[in-house]
């Protein structure tokens, strides 16, 4: 019992100090997690009618994309399902200053059909909630970093309290009494439904953590490795070797003859004289762990052979790991069922810091009107036996560069 009493203040002080943190990371991830869905709807400028004639090259696409951006050179390609329409996407980025662009253009004709501006587009509003409480990104990042950690911390002592102390509970502990006073019902829905909702948002928390800290996804990469460092990828073009034009569109003609199948590709341009044409193969269109990557010499096309971030075939289990980060943290490692549980399970955790302030403030009133000594918090918490007090929870993703979705 004096565990339960450790953990039951842990529960209770942090999960105030949480619980409003809590509730912004989980609805504005429960919204991300429904993004595809969403998008797909509300933006129509994303699809064009399907034609039985090719494609315009990746080049035309990108002459047509930077011209319309005054010039500007394209950062890389996206494409979609070809079958459902989906419009290739030119995307202009750079990080100082911050500049942001997707550039829709239709694939057979070279039209740019839309530019948009990502600073001011719906999902980068919730995702700018979702990773950095619409605080500067330099404050956001670290509050809902250490907030990811303070919630680990919330869900397991929630576990511990919610365990039932013998078989006689432990019917009662799985179910909701629908029809009990409003009170009860409340401990019911925090610790029932808490209880149901740990067992998956705790994987969006871990992996959270891995995009929170640098350390923690050091120790990710060491754990599946079995305590090696994560390798570090140095790809050059030749630069003495004469320039080609046309390396880019071939590069990306061989991607899509190797995977004829896949639902995604993208192309990423040089960004100089040195760099070299990465292009990616998705066999789904709504995940990306299991994508294959592919390098080319921007000046002679030949494949770059690599070790690490190449054919998933061919990657360790640490870097497999790596991969799924993503995927696991929105769901879609399970495909729209996954992203429909952990929308399900973010929803959940958003109601938490609600109940369980109404169960702290409920005992505060109590005992201000003189209840008896024995109706305490710990007991408060024995009959709720309650996972997941005010809390916080990290769900969702990004497309920026270099951050969560590559695809997006």
């Amino acid at each position: 019992m004096n565990w339960k009493k450790i953990f039951g203040w842990l529960h209770l002080w942090l999960g105030l100090i949480a619980g409003l943190i809590v509730f912004i990371v989980a609805v504005t991830g429960a919204i991300y997690a429904v993004q595809p869905e969403i998008s797909n709807i509300t933006e129509p400028y994303r699809f064009v009618t399907v034609e039985n004639k090719p494609f315009q090259p990746v080049t035309v696409l990108q002459a047509a994309a930077e011209k319309r951006m005054g010039g500007m050179k394209a950062f890389r390609i996206l494409y979609g399902e070809r079958e459902k329409g989906e419009v290739p996407i030119v995307q202009f980025f750079r990080r100082e200053p911050y500049f942001y662009h997707n550039v829709y253009v239709n694939p057979y004709t070279g039209e740019v059909i839309k530019v948009l501006d990502r600073q001011k587009e719906f999902f980068k509003f919730i995702l700018d909630g979702h990773m950095n409480l619409w605080l500067p990104q330099k404050i956001g990042h670290h509050v809902v970093g250490y907030g990811t950690l303070v919630f680990l911390v919330i869900i397991i002592s929630g576990i511990v309290l919610w365990w039932p102390r013998n078989v006689a509970r432990l019917k009662s502990s799985f179910k909701v009494k629908w029809g009990a006073s409003p009170k009860r019902l409340n401990y019911d829905l925090h610790n029932v439904f808490g209880f149901y909702a740990s067992w998956v948002i705790i994987f969006a928390v871990l992996t959270g953590l891995v995009w929170s800290f640098k350390w923690v996804s050091d120790a990710e990469f060491w754990l599946f490795s079995g305590g090696k460092a994560r390798p570090v990828a140095v790809l050059k073009s030749d630069r003495a070797a004469v320039k080609d034009s046309s390396v880019i569109n071939r590069s990306f003609e061989k991607v899509m003859a190797m995977y004829p199948g896949a639902e995604g590709y993208s192309v990423t341009i040089p960004a100089n004289d040195s760099a070299v044409v990465a292009c990616r193969a998705y066999p789904s269109g709504s995940q990306y762990y299991n994508g294959n990557y592919h390098y080319f010499d921007q000046h002679t096309g030949a494949e770059i052979a690599v070790n690490y971030m190449g054919k998933y075939e061919n990657a360790s289990i640490a870097e497999k790991a790596s991969r799924m980060t993503y995927d696991i943290h929105v769901g879609s490692i399970f495909g729209i069922p996954g992203r429909l549980l952990m929308l399900l399970a973010a929803l959940i955790t958003a109601s938490l810091p609600v109940t369980g302030f109404l169960i702290w403030w409920g005992k505060k009133k109590k005992k201000k009107k003189g209840a008896s000594p024995g109706y305490s918090y710990r007991t408060l918490t024995l009959k709720a036996r309650s996972p997941l007090s005010p809390c916080r929870s990290s769900s969702s993703s990004s497309s920026i560069p270099g951050s969560m979705a590559p695809l997006s």
